[in-house]
């Protein structure tokens, strides 16, 4: 089985349901079948199997085509962040190589300018009326018949290329084949309860994060989706009232703009039964304010990332409800290990942590990427004895919950003793007057790193010496944070990750005052000892 073979699977089951909806407009599972199908044939008139086609849009009807088409023609999809400045979007381009670019017209001029330093785009097709330089994109479907290609990939072949977010250097192309991609959604969907036929499901993530595997695992259980172009409280609270959506993927940061939004008590929402936040890890704070605004709506969670073409780990409903009930700790953990997925915690020597010690998370499984494109050196680092290495700090329980301790490069190590943002950063959030809370290390002469707390505040700022007096009180004395610095919002990802490199370099330029007591200037300081993400 294909990822290209979904719409085709989907419309065998139910050809005239619908299967996408975004604005006025929808397609069955039938439609979004046969177009898939002329995409495939269509590039296959500009490109040869194996090449690549990128696609730089926001989210539209046009690139869910692209996550079967592309593929279904034996070819890779690149996907381009939008947020990339023109320089990310040359290195990426050139490094993956694109023979076809798909690009939606407000992204086009970006394109023409950075063109003659392209090295490999012979075509753009442009979501929209064409141009002089490009094809329309309906012009290309227009080329290719509605049936079955007439080529047949491997399932190890390439299907989708995604580029880390690049905090530790340049972007790296994490490769997912078509067996990756399938074996993350058959792990969702086999740790899942029993699927209801009735629902229906709205999407918001940008599609060119990893997150989008889900539309197609959606679709191979006949479930119409909702796409939204970009999130927005309030246009993610109309979708949900107009089309009665029963479910949604989000990220803690859009929950926690719901939560803030006075807009949210306007809207019916009676029919949301479920919502899955992932993307970055939720403060408990934020959870337990959503589960009091609605006390129906089943809350579910994991952990996964690019590498692993989606989730290993799960917290369910159940496991959600069970805690909230029993106050358990388990509310702070990723839950337990998904069916089709292997999960250890590894110390410093290889060996397995025992429970309640913090290790690297290791993964082995047939969602694991086959490799980073064009780059033996950072595959063969990025794996140990088969088991791919996260990067993230974890630990188990005893019961065989996991816990996020951190990202390992997010630690910060002060007087010789390892502080872990995370767990600050839960204490920030218990705070009333903070909304968003990120905590990072700048350089210190005398402890190694000090631990600063940038903070999005409701109303006025309360005194740094009271967070930090805050802090000491619920965790030791160490961890507190020595700074405070106060931003209007934290910078973020198009996932809603918050960009802790931003944050440093802003300090370290001296364009975000922190404030306490330093010898020398904290952008003296930070500029000495650069410390990246």
């Amino acid at each position: 089985m294909l990822v290209s073979d979904i719409p085709e699977i989907a419309a065998h089951h139910a050809a005239d349901k619908p299967a996408l909806l975004f604005q006025d407009r929808r397609w069955t599972f039938a439609q979004l079948r046969d177009r898939s199908w002329q995409l495939s044939n269509a590039l296959l008139t500009l490109a040869k199997p194996h090449d690549r086609v990128a696609i730089l849009a926001e989210n539209c009807p046009e690139y869910t085509e692209a996550y079967y088409g592309v593929p279904g023609a034996g070819m890779g999809l690149v996907f381009l962040n939008y947020r990339l400045a023109p320089r990310e979007l040359v290195y990426i381009l050139n490094d993956s190589a694109p023979s076809v670019l798909l690009v939606q017209p407000k992204y086009l001029e970006t394109i023409r300018k950075i063109r003659p330093e392209l090295t490999s785009v012979q075509h753009v097709v442009v979501i929209g009326d064409g141009a002089a330089d490009a094809f329309a994109y309906e012009e290309l479907i227009a080329r290719g018949k509605p049936h079955a290609p007439p080529v047949r990939p491997d399932e190890n072949d390439l299907a989708w290329l995604l580029y880390t977010s690049g905090t530790t250097g340049l972007p790296k192309g994490a490769m997912l084949s078509h067996r990756n991609l399938l074996a993350a959604m058959l792990n969702a969907m086999s740790g899942g309860a029993e699927a209801p036929p009735d629902e229906i499901c709205l999407f918001m993530f940008p599609q060119f994060h990893v997150a989008g595997y889900v539309m197609p695992m959606y679709h191979l259980r006949n479930w119409p989706v909702v796409l939204l172009d970009v999130f927005d409280a309030v246009n993610f609270l109309k979708a949900v009232e107009r089309h009665r959506v029963t479910s949604a993927p989000i990220a803690p940061t859009m929950l926690a703009m719901l939560l803030e939004n006075p807009e949210t008590q306007k809207y019916d929402l009676s029919s949301l039964r479920s919502l899955g936040y992932g993307a970055s890890s939720m403060p408990l704070e934020v959870l337990r304010r959503a589960r009091r605004q609605w006390p129906g709506v089943g809350f579910a969670t994991g952990f996964g990332m690019t590498e692993l073409a989606g989730n290993v780990m799960s917290l369910s409903r159940d496991d959600h409800e069970r805690a909230a009930e029993q106050d358990l700790e388990i509310l702070r953990s990723v839950g337990r290990q998904m069916p089709l997925a292997r999960v250890r915690v590894l110390q410093e020597d290889n060996s397995d942590a025992p429970p309640n010690v913090p290790g690297e998370i290791v993964v082995k499984g047939d969602q694991v990427l086959t490799g980073y494109w064009n780059n033996e050196k950072a595959t063969k680092e990025s794996f140990i004895d088969g088991w791919f290495r996260t990067g993230d700090v974890g630990r188990w329980d005893e019961n065989g919950y996991l816990y996020i301790v951190d990202r390992k490069k997010d630690m910060i190590l002060t007087g010789g003793e390892n502080v872990y943002p995370r767990e600050v950063e839960e204490v920030l959030y218990t705070h009333p007057a903070i909304v968003e809370a990120a905590v990072i290390g700048i350089p210190d002469p005398k402890w190694g790193e000090s631990v600063v707390a940038v903070l999005h505040v409701r109303d006025s700022e309360p005194a740094p010496a009271e967070i930090i007096a805050f802090c000491k009180e619920r965790i030791a004395s160490y961890k507190k944070p020595r700074f405070v610095a106060f931003v209007a919002e934290l910078p973020k990802n198009a996932s809603g990750k918050v960009l802790k490199r931003e944050l440093r370099a802003r300090i370290a330029d001296g364009t975000l005052e922190i404030r306490g007591r330093l010898k020398r200037s904290v952008a003296e300081q930070v500029s000495a000892q650069t410390r990246s993400d």
